[in-house]
């Protein structure tokens, strides 16, 4: 039975698709079977790993339209694609009964299949990012290292537990990592000590670089392994991904 995150934080630019698509692609190397879930409009996931000329996407699926298709990306790595048509989704949807369970619903005849599954959340707090967490075991936060970004977790957080007393009794919060991490910047370091005193033990050791192959391997359509497996990034991501199946999953 497939284990669930949703990676989300509703300020974007923060490494949310960066981060589904090299965990994602870290648990494949480790020999589980990992499904990434685009449920952005923007459909970056799906841009980033190279998807085009979409027969079926998560949107169809949200809809009721369409059978639910994956797509194999490489060995032990699928993808659930998303489309721009999902920008309609929100208003959609909104009159549905049970609205926010659609995803969750969608999920059930997927889990026996993988081992893991990654939502990769819009930078909002609506409709769709509600059915993720309530479709998901564990939300994992990337936050940037700066300041702006700090600023929205209390909200973040409401609404999680909201979500947890409501909707989904199982959802807790994994983990949250800093991306864009400098360990010589005395503004990233201030950062983490901050996000420590507010998540406790919640904040991973892991912290991922700037790295400039995790910004160049999207536009190849590769995941940082496939790109440049011995870059900085790469051992990032890595570490990051042993972290979470040491701290989270065991």
């Amino acid at each position: 039975m497939a284990k669930v995150f949703a990676v989300s934080n509703h300020k974007g630019g923060v490494g949310k698709t960066t981060s589904t698509v090299n965990i994602g692609a870290a648990l494949a190397l480790e020999g589980s079977n990992v499904l990434l879930i685009d449920l952005d409009p923007q459909s970056n996931l799906t841009q980033s790993l190279g998807v085009k000329n979409i027969e079926t996407s998560i949107y169809d699926n949200l809809r009721g339209e369409k059978d639910i298709k994956t797509i194999e990306i490489k060995k032990n790595l699928w993808i659930l694609p998303s489309s721009l048509d999902l920008s309609a989704a929100e208003i959609e949807l909104s009159s549905e009964p049970g609205r926010e369970y659609i995803l969750n619903d969608i999920l059930t005849g997927l889990k026996d299949k993988f081992d893991y599954i990654l939502i990769d959340c819009p930078p909002s707090l609506g409709l769709l990012t509600i059915n993720a967490l309530t479709a998901s075991d564990y939300v994992i936060i990337p936050l940037q290292a700066e300041f702006l970004p700090l600023k929205g977790l209390a909200k973040l957080t409401e609404v999680i537990e909201k979500i947890k007393k409501r909707l989904n009794p199982k959802l807790e919060i994994g983990g949250v990592f800093l991306t864009q991490y400098d360990p010589r910047k005395v503004l990233n370091r201030d950062i983490a000590d901050t996000v420590r005193d507010f998540f406790g033990k919640k904040l991973l050791e892991t912290t991922i670089s700037s790295n400039v192959a995790l910004a160049e391997a999207p536009s190849q359509g590769k995941d940082i392994f496939l790109y440049n497996r011995n870059c900085k990034g790469a051992t990032d991501y890595k570490d990051l991904c042993n972290e979470l199946l040491r701290k989270v999953v065991a």
